[in-house]
């Protein structure tokens, strides 16, 4: 979420600047690059904090610690599967064997 809120107040700040040069007759790369350039700077000088929480967001989530995210038929088929275990405790599951003719 921190992510996404740095994201948002880059692009807020982006968004007016480049139609702020787009007005000026700046031309349309020369105004993506002035916009880029001071929105990145007033950025990195005023939203310190949400940029750390940003990376430290992005860290937790790439660094290999991070839970997986799983989609809802993953999580209903893990539920099933855990009902069918406690249901049947003489069942054993083997998720460790891969089938050999696939």
């Amino acid at each position: 979420m921190a992510f996404l809120k740095y994201s948002l107040i880059r692009l807020a700040l982006f968004v007016p600047l480049f139609a702020l040069f787009v007005f000026l007759q700046l031309g349309w790369l020369l105004a993506v690059i002035c916009a880029g350039l001071i929105s990145f700077a007033i950025s990195y000088l005023f939203f310190q904090k949400q940029r750390d929480a940003a990376a430290a967001s992005l860290h937790a989530r790439f660094s290999g610690r991070a839970k997986p995210l799983r989609t809802a038929g993953e999580v209903d088929d893990a539920e099933a599967e855990d009902h069918l275990v406690d249901s049947n405790p003489d069942i054993t599951v083997r998720n460790d064997l891969r089938n050999k003719e696939a």
